[in-house]
Formats: C-alpha cells, sequence, structure tokens
C-alpha cells in the first residue's frame, strides 16, 4: 500500500500559513504545531515516498572567498638553568597584523591571553598515559602543569594593521594568533640555548626534566 494513502485530506503548499509556531491551512481553523510537525517527520507514514524521513539541513551563511589571513613575528628570550633544567622566559616581544582593530585593549588582551597558552604547550603542558592501560596519568592540575604569573615576563606587544578587503570592517582573526606564534617562538629559543651548550635539540613540551637530560648528555664525562 502506498504510504501516502494513510494519510489525511492534502493542501497545496502556497495554502499553508506559518504563525507563532503553526502550520494552518488559509482560511480553515485545520493547524498542526512545529512540534507535532518535527515529531511526524520521523514517521514514515505521513511522508510522500520520495522524502527521507527526520529533518536535517546544512547551509554556508559566509561570503564567498571570505578567508583573511593574519600574521605575525614573534621573538621571545630565554635563559636554563644548567643545574635543573628550569627555564626563565626573560624578554617576550610580538608585532601581529589582525587588520583594523576595533577595541585595542581587547585586542592586546587577546594576543597576550593566546601568547600564555601558547609558552603552556611549549614548556609544561603534556598528556602522559599509562603505557599497559592507557589510563590518562595527566588528569588534574596537580600532575599537569599550566603556565602561571610566575612562569612569564612583560610581553612588548605592537601592531602593524593592514585592514582587509574582505569584510566591510577590515578586520581579520585574532583569537588564535598569539598562540600560533609563542609556541615556535618558544621553543626555537630554548633549542638555540641548548645548541649553544652542545645539547641536542628537544620537542615540546621543554620540561625541566628533558632539558637536565639534554645537558647533561652535552656535558663532557667525568
Amino acid at each position: 500500500m502506498d504510504r501516502r494513502t494513510r494519510r489525511g485530506a492534502e493542501a497545496a503548499a502556497d495554502d499553508i500559513v506559518f504563525d507563532r509556531g503553526r502550520f494552518t491551512i488559509a482560511g480553515t481553523d485545520r493547524s498542526v504545531g512545529i512540534g507535532e510537525v518535527a515529531r511526524r517527520s520521523f514517521e514514515a507514514s505521513y511522508l510522500p515516498n520520495d522524502i527521507e524521513t527526520g529533518f536535517s539541513e546544512r547551509a554556508n551563511f559566509g561570503p564567498v572567498d571570505s578567508a583573511t589571513f593574519p600574521s605575525g613575528a614573534h621573538l621571545a628570550e630565554v635563559e636554563i638553568d644548567i643545574e635543573t633544567g628550569a627555564v626563565a622566559l626573560t624578554r617576550y616581544v610580538a608585532v601581529d597584523d589582525v587588520g583594523r582593530v576595533l577595541n585595542p585593549l581587547v585586542c592586546e588582551g587577546q594576543i597576550a591571553g593566546g601568547i600564555v597558552q601558547g609558552v603552556g604547550q611549549a614548556l609544561l603542558e603534556e598528556l602522559r598515559y599509562d603505557a599497559e592501560s592507557g589510563q590518562l596519568l595527566t588528569g588534574s592540575f596537580l600532575d599537569y602543569a599550566m603556565p602561571r604569573a610566575d612562569d612569564l615576563c612583560d610581553f612588548a606587544l605592537g601592531g602593524n594593521p593592514n585592514p582587509t578587503t574582505k569584510n566591510p570592517l577590515g578586520v581579520k582573526g585574532v583569537g588564535e594568533a598569539g598562540t600560533l606564534g609563542a609556541i615556535p617562538a618558544v621553543l626555537n629559543a630554548v633549542n638555540d640555548a641548548l645548541f649553544s651548550a652542545g645539547a641536542p635539540a628537544v620537542a615540546a613540551p621543554a620540561t625541566s626534566e628533558k632539558l637536565w637530560r639534554a645537558l647533561r648528555a652535552a656535558a663532557p664525562s667525568a
């Protein structure tokens, strides 16, 4: 049996009026709420044969060719304690192009916050798992190190705004600008210091233990 025969009387699409959450056949008192329509959409007997059950839709409301490309240059200077491997971030300078800046204070705060996140990834933060069970071993802030105020130095931040033509405001992204610049800047500074000591390079996170072991490997044999 054609499942459409199980439905009630039909109405033309142009006769359907939607108002205040209900669909009504114009000129009648016959109506149905949007909630009921959504529920019935999953019942095949209420649908034409050529329509799948359920509601699903996807749309892109962005303009064509809307990508913008912020850029910047970040420079970090560090000192490594040879005896402990502890890293001190002694200087940090950054210049970013995020397009037209609408709120300088918020923009600077966004970049500074991103830098802190990048420093954390470069030096401290690491997910470690038990090799046999797969259990996460760094599941709390007692085990997972995040940067604190005393891990940081003052940031010297500058801007080189070049407004984009791809949106009316001329703005570009700034949400991750500090993070993307800080990770390579800090890690390159660390490995440059290791290189000057004859020690092998390390991968992020450049923890004190990793640096201590790298420096011990470079130390002359007793």
